[in-house]
């Protein structure tokens, strides 16, 4: 089966693109490399013993898109990765987000209407709960207003999803993601952030090993135990097996409804302050770190009740957060080698 992965160089996209091609599935990627680069392709050919073919494509191309459907018409589903996705960047340029994340949605599903049957595997992120009123959080919490443009495209990105399901063939699943980090444990490929990362665990990395003077950590003054932010850091591998199993789910009819939600994350919250610790025992490394004001946009605490994903698609997170930055640790030193 020929499957098609949107950003499928980027950090989870190419783990994907790996469990799936270890799956006997045969893959399809476009990339617009504006944060990714086209070596990544060496390093999953490196771990899957196959390349996949890959095509330089920004989705934003309307014609484009159209074109690469009427060449790749045996295309048997979707996972969607291609999107912006860094909230402090979606506050400063939220035109871009909505540009880059709902257009190249919509001119997605408008070529996979045009098939008798289509299945579409979504990138959504736990930021559509904005702060949640409890802990853990389960699918049925409330969409909450969004607190940032990255967030609000991913509600957008949903609702869209959920309409277009019922007048249209498509089949979906919306993954919510929590925190994913770490890399492949053959350090073929990882996470790889263009210039300042936006992200917590690559500017750990880096720092860890030099390329950033010290780390920022934004407010302390959290209600959290530590008074630091609260996430679910998962596993990338553990993340990208899900994807396989969710779609396996959808081409095999055993979704129960056109739109099926499921949170994706270990189940258990950690602390900034906590992941700095774990980071710095795993790498016998000292941490040159600040304490500075909050972050526009960011929340006090999120974390996943994965019940629905354990028990409906039979997936749970193996890796422990050690693990996960053992892997980024051993990705870091390799790249900076």
């Amino acid at each position: 089966m020929k499957i098609l992965v949107t950003g499928g160089l980027g950090f989870i996209g190419s783990h994907t693109v790996v469990e799936l091609q270890s799956e006997g599935f045969e893959v399809v990627i476009i990339d617009n490399l504006s944060n990714s680069s086209e070596d990544v392709l060496q390093g999953i050919e490196n771990i899957s013993k196959k390349k996949p073919f890959f095509e330089k494509m920004d989705l934003r191309e309307k014609s484009a898109v159209q074109a690469f459907f009427e060449k790749h018409n045996d295309i048997n589903g979707v996972i969607h990765f291609a999107a912006s996705k860094a909230v402090g960047e979606s506050v400063e340029n939220p035109l871009l987000y909505y540009e880059n994340n709902i257009t190249t949605l919509v001119y997605l599903l408008q070529e996979l209407q045009k098939k008798d049957e289509a299945s579409f595997i979504f990138s959504s992120s736990c930021t559509v709960y904005g702060q949640a009123e409890k802990m853990p959080i389960t699918e049925d919490a409330p969409v909450q207003v969004a607190m940032s443009p990255y967030g609000n495209t991913k509600q957008i990105g949903e609702e869209i999803i959920n309409e277009v399901a019922k007048v249209s063939k498509i089949k979906s699943i919306l993954l919510r993601y929590f925190n994913p980090i770490g890399s492949h444990p053959s350090a073929e490929i990882g996470e790889l952030p263009i210039g300042v990362p936006q992200n917590l665990v690559p500017f750990i990395t880096q720092t860890g090993i030099g390329l950033r003077e010290k780390l920022s950590v934004y407010g302390n003054d959290y209600p959290t135990p530590d008074g630091t932010a609260v996430r679910d850091y998962i596993h990338v591998v553990d993340l990208a097996k899900a994807h396989v199993v969710a779609l396996k789910r959808l081409l095999e009819n055993k979704n129960l409804d056109r739109v099926e939600t499921f949170n994706l994350g270990t189940g258990t919250g950690s602390s900034v302050l906590e992941v700095i610790t774990a980071f710095e025992k795993v790498s016998n490394t000292k941490l040159n770190y600040q304490i500075v004001g909050r972050r526009e946009g960011d929340i006090t605490s999120a974390y996943a009740n994965t019940d629905k994903a354990n028990t409906v698609l039979g997936w749970k997170a193996q890796s422990t957060l050690e693990e996960s930055l053992a892997s980024a640790w051993k990705w870091e030193q390799k790249i900076r080698a």
